[in-house]
């Protein structure tokens, strides 16, 4: 008989993607701790996936894509994010960017960005503004009309991978209406070297500043006739999975290999530690079947996906933080050398939950729908 296939599971077809990921990613495992030291965009790793043909896949069927569905893409995110999460985390931005200026732009300008992704081009993500937080969709920067299209002064944050972009994903106002651009660095964009960070230290997210640039009206978005998924929003809750995941290693690999003077035992052999692996094991295995449900919801189009985002990033976010805080505190003093994965892991686990939306705006939005918003 045939083993029956969990709705949640990556298609079987696609199997061979998570192999290839898999396989990837013990290299990309083995230099996180040097490019975390460095902050050194790691561009061989991306420059890898992309070999593989991976990015084309993300891509619809129609602009010579796979259509990679959101089970198979939330795995890939997740064994990457375990792997090294700060190219998790560029390449959940790049794909974000390049699919969504595919998908929303003009058919022929769509077919254009399809066109450079499969070539090999860098996409960047620059949608968070300094002044309006989680608000990345509502900009509040206005672009005046010009020539062309419309000029944009102002500056976005947290734009992942850009020292290395060819083409931005950025948003403004345009006659009070919040509208998406694709657009080409030029001289009038600048990268505010700021980011000496806690955590994600590789993933280069730099502020950018502009100052004048044009945004052209032949490279803006038509208004979404419809609510689609996006990478973003089903990548964030994955890329602190992978990173739990990588925590729950460390903790269990430390707990094996110490020993306790005072017993000749392992650390793994002490009951508090039983309790509190215990613990925070089940609420990793409840956090994956919630993600996995919101990838399966993402693949059915379902008007559910957006809500289930972010619970799932909230559920992902706090586990994360909590694998890596148990790792350090079985790590002990240890825990805190350079040495040690557990101290990259528990930076690292700090940043899920201020990604946009942020932990807290996911909460307040799901509590006034528990409380306010059933009939």
């Amino acid at each position: 008989m045939t083993e029956p296939v969990h709705p949640f599971d990556p298609p079987a077809h696609e199997r061979h993607w998570i192999e290839t990921v898999t396989e990837l990613a013990r290299d990309f495992s083995a230099s996180a701790a040097v490019f975390d030291d460095t902050a050194e965009l790691p561009i061989a790793n991306l420059r890898a996936l992309h070999a593989t043909g991976l990015d084309r896949a993300t891509l619809p069927a129609e602009l010579g894509g796979e259509d990679l569905s959101y089970r198979s893409y939330g795995e890939i995110v997740r064994i990457l994010s375990a792997a090294c999460s700060s190219t998790a985390c560029v390449w959940v931005m790049h794909i974000g960017a390049a699919v969504g200026l595919a998908q929303l732009s003009a058919p022929g300008v769509g077919r254009f960005y399809a066109e450079e992704l499969i070539g090999g081009k860098r996409f960047a993500n620059a949608l968070s503004e300094p002044s309006s937080g989680n608000m990345f969709l509502m900009p509040q920067q206005i672009a005046e009309p010009a020539d062309g299209g419309y000029r944009l002064t102002g500056a976005k944050r947290f734009v992942s991978g850009c020292e290395a972009a060819d083409h931005f994903l950025v948003n403004a106002l345009v006659g009070g209406v919040p509208t998406f651009f694709g657009v080409s660095p030029d001289d009038t964009m600048t990268f505010v070297p700021i980011w000496d960070t806690m955590g994600l230290r590789a993933s280069r997210s730099q502020l950018v500043s502009f100052e004048g640039t044009l945004l052209r009206e032949d490279r803006r978005c038509p208004p979404s006739a419809e609510p689609r998924p996006n990478h973003i929003a089903a990548g964030l809750a994955f890329l602190s999975l992978g990173i739990a995941d990588a925590a729950e290693e460390a903790l269990v690999s430390h707990a094996r290999s110490r020993v306790i003077p005072a017993t000749g035992q392992p650390l793994a052999e002490m009951q508090w530690l039983h309790f509190e692996a215990a613990d925070v094991h089940a609420r990793l295995e409840a956090a994956r079947m919630y993600c996995r449900n919101m990838a399966w919801l993402a693949d059915r189009n379902s008007p559910e996906f957006m809500p289930a985002t972010m619970t799932a990033k909230v559920l992902a976010n706090d586990i994360a933080r909590e694998v890596a805080q148990l790792a350090l505190k079985a790590g002990g003093g240890s825990g805190f050398l350079r040495t040690s994965p557990i101290q990259r892991l528990f930076r690292d686990a700090q940043a899920g939950g201020l990604m946009a939306y942020s932990a807290e705006v996911c909460k307040d939005r799901i509590g006034k729908t528990v409380l306010l918003a059933r009939d």
